[in-house]
């Protein structure tokens, strides 16, 4: 009799508790949701403690094997896990691949120069037009671009992509003038000798100087597209300050 109770119960605790028939299904249901493949690719872009391989797979300088330093252009393998259920690659290790031409480094490829007017800037980011950008790290120091900068930007294309990556950007022309008079202030805007436009959004100054129209300066301008101008001033420095 009790052999008999005993049975019944194991039969109807199975029954409420088909959790312990779900785990092994869910735990293989877990593991096939996630995929480890190698990728061959070229570094594109590289940040402070971050890159991107072939533009799209993002990476952690702290996965990079032996933390070998990189350059743009480099050709390397990454270990990534795809996960189906996100449409996402998480980079969890990335090796450099040796260089099979002994006569140039990996970054060793043709720099060409682009001329061109700055469209808009958003945050830290320097925008030509919708499809291409560059950071302000890449700037030359003592220039700050402005909407409507002319700048020369060098480039190069890393083997096997068709991605641009910008080594330099600085202006297109820039020319030093002494004693010149500020003729025009409205706000924040002003013009100096009625032909050269400067903003105090982007103007360096000497601490605790603002300008004043009459005041006698010197400038730093660079050759941009300001309104009824072609050039704007970068920096102003006081002569003669008007009384």
């Amino acid at each position: 009799m009790l052999r008999l109770l005993r049975q019944a119960m194991n039969f109807f605790r199975r029954r409420m508790d088909p959790t312990q028939e779900q785990q092994p299904q869910q735990m293989e249901l877990l593991k096939g949701d996630t995929n480890m493949k190698a990728v061959q690719g070229v570094v594109t872009r590289l940040y402070s403690d971050y890159g991107l391989i072939n533009e799209s797979i993002y990476f952690s300088s702290d996965v990079v094997t032996d933390n070998l330093p990189l350059k743009v252009g480099q050709k390397v393998t990454a270990i990534v896990e795809e996960r189906e259920a996100f449409y996402e690659l998480n980079t969890i290790k990335v090796d450099v691949l040796p260089d099979n031409n002994t006569d140039s480094g990996p970054s060793d490829f043709e720099t060409e120069v682009l001329t061109a007017c700055v469209a808009y800037i958003n945050a830290d980011t320097v925008y030509i037009d919708e499809k291409t950008f560059f950071p302000l790290d890449v700037v030359s120091e003592g220039f700050m671009p402005y909407k409507g900068d002319w700048v020369k930007v060098d480039y190069s294309i890393p083997p096997g992509t068709s991605f641009i990556s910008v080594h330099l950007v600085t202006p297109l022309t820039c020319r030093r003038m002494e004693e010149v008079c500020i003729t025009t202030m409205h706000g924040r805007h002003g013009v100096i000798d009625g032909v050269i436009f400067f903003t105090l959004d982007s103007l360096e100054l000497p601490n605790g100087y603002i300008p004043q129209k009459h005041d006698i300066v010197n400038v730093v301008i660079v050759e941009s597209i300001q309104l009824c101008y072609i050039w704007r001033a970068i920096s102003m420095t006081p002569v003669q300050i008007s009384l």
